[in-house]
């Protein structure tokens, strides 16, 4: 690809695509991308590096295109943005950047979610910046006119991770796009499709969006400011502090650099784990069982709120001598929905161990094809409705019975792929 030199009077510049045999598959044409001066390299030998680094990679530049052309098709309409349940730094940060990029092109943008915020940092992260995401429950949809939406987006999530996702399609809601950096979870109809599994964090992948012209920050105002440090933030919860980045992980992080505040990200950082997490991960530390360099660890009921405490178990459980791989799970229950869900986590230090393949094996897939659960590199998750034993919960011999039952049966599930010749549910 090929960027023109000239600025047009009304300060744009034009990215000009010619055919080459690394990429025979792209039509010559030009595409008119906004671009401030403000913004431009200060020297000659800055814009040498950042151009050369843009047209190496071809697919950022591919999707950034094939992504304005979807703004400009949908330019005065209403959009959601669609997050997991309970969003991580990864997927509010970016959902935030694709509403302050959907702004220019006069597209309104709510971002919501079917959860909570649990996790300390997350919490922060939303008060801190001022990010605008907000919670819809199923009650909460089903009282929404949504026809004042033309379409729903799905970030850092294929769908599979929300409660919204199946209210929405009833209700013959076009899916615009998706963007996101883990496995290919299901097959997705929609208009732009941008899922890169090789991408460390789905925060690179929108700061690659930045640097291609798609929104120029301006250090100067406070809101981009903040969505640079929620970037960074992201980036650096989803590489593990940078220590499993890549080239283009480091690259986004560089340009962040210039945006970023950092003593808001210390602070966002610093969040104070609350008692209730800390209670969580003593309970996994008391039952734990350790075969294979596998920590496994089930921690029994928890309150809906307090479902982040069982990642942060898992990060725990991990960090324990000759240990490479910690699974935490739990029965998560919303006594206001009378909801009941067991969750799990893993977190890896194996190169060896994938965690999309490990987790899809151990515990397959509903009648419907979807997988319980996936992951990325070095971490993953799982969520297995409890369906017709939900709830009942007031008898405690009858609680005490049912997560032995779960906790066995999960177990049993892990400890086949573990070591295949254990039972882990013989009678003594």
């Amino acid at each position: 690809m090929q960027l023109n030199s000239s600025l047009k009077q009304s300060e744009s510049f034009s990215l000009t695509t010619e055919p080459n045999p690394e990429d025979a598959e792209v039509d010559q044409e030009v595409v008119e991308v906004p671009l401030n001066r403000s913004s431009l390299p200060t020297s000659p030998s800055d814009g040498i590096s950042v151009y050369l680094g843009q047209r190496n990679n071809s697919v950022a530049f591919q999707k950034s295109e094939e992504l304005q052309k979807v703004f400009l098709a949908h330019r005065h309409e209403r959009q959601l943005i669609i997050l997991q349940d309970f969003p991580d730094p990864d997927a509010l940060s970016c959902a935030w950047t694709y509403q302050l990029i959907a702004q220019q092109y006069d597209i309104k943008c709510e971002i919501i979610y079917a959860g909570t915020l649990s996790h300390q940092e997350n919490i922060a992260l939303v008060k801190l910046t001022g990010l605008p995401a907000q919670r819809w429950t199923l009650q909460n949809l089903k009282s929404k006119d949504l026809s004042c939406y033309q379409g729903f987006v799905l970030i850092d999530n294929q769908g599979t991770t929300s409660q919204l996702l199946a209210g929405l399609q009833q209700a013959g809601m076009p899916l615009v796009a998706v963007i996101d950096h883990h496995s290919l979870q299901a097959e997705l109809k929609a208009e732009f499709l941008d899922i890169r599994p090789y991408v460390r964090a789905t925060s690179t992948i929108f700061t690659q969006y930045l640097q291609s012209g798609l929104l120029t920050l301006d250090s100067s105002i406070s809101q981009h400011v903040k969505c640079a440090t929620a970037l960074m933030h992201g980036l650096r919860s989803d590489t593990n502090r940078l220590m499993q980045a890549q080239e283009e992980d480091f690259m986004a992080a560089a340009y962040l650099s210039r945006f970023y505040d950092a003593q808001l990200l210390n602070a966002i950082l610093q969040a104070n784990r609350s008692k209730r997490v800390m209670d969580v991960i003593e309970r996994s530390l008391k039952n734990r069982i350790v075969q294979n360099n596998f920590s496994i660890a089930g921690v029994g009921y928890l309150r809906y709120d307090d479902r982040d405490a069982i990642p942060q178990a898992a990060d725990f459980l991990v960090t324990e001598e000759n240990v490479h791989t910690a699974v935490v799970y739990g029965i998560v229950h919303d006594e206001d929905d009378e909801l009941e869900v067991v969750i799990g986590s893993l977190r890896t230090t194996k190169l060896t161990l994938d965690p999309d393949e490990f987790i899809k094996e151990a515990f397959g897939q509903d009648s419907t094809g979807r997988f319980f659960g996936g992951g990325r590199t070095s971490a993953g998750g799982f969520e297995i409705p409890m369906g017709f034993l939900s709830g009942s919960n007031e008898n405690p011999a009858y609680a005490k019975m049912k997560w032995e039952v779960f906790d066995a049966q999960i177990k049993q599930k892990l400890l086949k792929l573990v070591n295949p010749r254990d039972n882990p549910i013989q009678s003594e």
